[in-house]
């Protein structure tokens, strides 16, 4: 009998078809969830670039730099997803898929959006704003594995001292890099990307529509995604790992291969690099703040490892040392290779 499905014996003994009603209903139920999610994710896109654009627009505005609106605002946009799937599964009672969504994301937008792109289009680094930037995400990186390794547990002061450490950096990184402001070719970029001749009343509606939905598709994806997970017997970790993580990256992996066919290379990367270092310090907090849980043993032994080692070889092929970094096609389809096998590593994990 599938899983979720359950009869009673007047059922099975008085209504022989009660077997058959199950199956047909267990289906039902299968379909539309699987509706729930893709709807989900649908609106999530569409909402996430709404509420982005209207909160840039609002912020330009209020005459808030391009650079600044580029680093945070965008920056937490493009996580945006992320962040409220992690909120509404953490107050569902679901922690896994919060935690699967955050480190998946991160794999994800590596290994998947930047090997995609790259081989799409290949890409030059110029940014001196992402050479700093580089250097935190490895940072933390290493902070959000000490803190979760240390006992197997996220907890709400780890979801306090992840928030404390996303604040303090975007803080230095925004003053460090407005000294910079005059000769970084990020900037311009910016300047091309954020809408500056938008009303403040259509900016404003904007915003508030994009959260809206935003908020409402986070909810329709996680009801989704956790009532397929117990349809097939599968945990919240593993479905916040894949599925969710794979539709929550799509704006990620839109705004990439835009802005990299629009040889603004500098975003395409700036847009990953920021998107993680939300998702580790903001997805990861609101987890551990909303619901403290204790990981799946998998967290520590596969996934968090992967995605420190994807995060070094980020920073080591693309990083620069002496000249402008540089993402290859070829670097592109070996990151390709090592998402695919991890699919295969998790696919095994859960036939095993």
């Amino acid at each position: 009998m599938k899983p979720g499905c359950e009869l009673h014996a007047w059922q099975i003994v008085i209504l022989p078809s009660g077997l058959l009603n199950c199956e047909i209903r267990t289906d039902v139920d299968i379909i539309i969830n699987s509706i729930a999610i893709l709807a989900g994710f649908g609106l999530l896109i569409w909402s996430a670039d709404r509420f982005v654009d209207g909160a840039s627009a609002t912020a330009r505005n209020l005459g808030v730099s391009p650079l600044v609106i580029g680093l945070t605002i965008v920056g937490f946009g493009t996580s945006a997803p992320e962040m409220m799937v992690s909120a509404f599964a953490a107050a569902g009672g679901n922690p896994g898929l919060a935690v699967g969504n955050a480190i998946g994301s991160n794999i994800t937008n590596i290994a998947l959006v930047l090997g995609a792109t790259a081989v799409i289009v290949p890409m030059t680094v110029h940014s001196s704003i992402l050479k700093r930037e580089y250097p935190l995400l490895l940072l933390t990186t290493v902070v959000a594995i000490g803190l979760l390794g240390w006992d197997n547990h996220l907890g709400r002061m780890d979801g306090i001292l992840l928030f404390i450490l996303l604040f303090a950096i975007l803080f230095w990184l925004v003053r460090q890099s407005l000294k910079n402001r005059d000769s970084d070719p990020m900037i311009l970029e910016y300047e091309m990307e954020i809408p500056d001749a938008m009303p403040m009343k259509k900016a404003v509606t904007l915003l508030l529509i994009g959260l809206l939905v935003l908020l409402l598709s986070s909810r329709l994806l996680v009801w989704g995604a956790v009532n397929i997970a117990t349809a097939f017997g599968v945990s919240d970790l593993i479905i916040g790992l894949t599925i969710v993580a794979i539709g929550t990256s799509l704006p990620e992996l839109a705004a990439s291969i835009a802005s990299a066919r629009k040889n603004e290379h500098d975003i395409a990367i700036g847009n990953v690099i920021g998107s993680n270092m939300f998702n580790i310090c903001g997805v990861l907090g609101i987890a551990g703040l909303i619901h403290p849980e204790t990981l799946d043993p998998g967290v520590l032994s596969r996934d968090l490892p992967l995605m420190f080692i994807l995060t070094l070889i980020l920073f080591i092929i693309s990083f620069g040392f002496r000249a402008p970094g540089r993402i290859n096609r070829f670097e592109g389809g070996f990151l390709l290779l090592v998402y695919a096998a991890y699919g295969v590593l998790l696919y095994n994990s859960i036939t095993a």
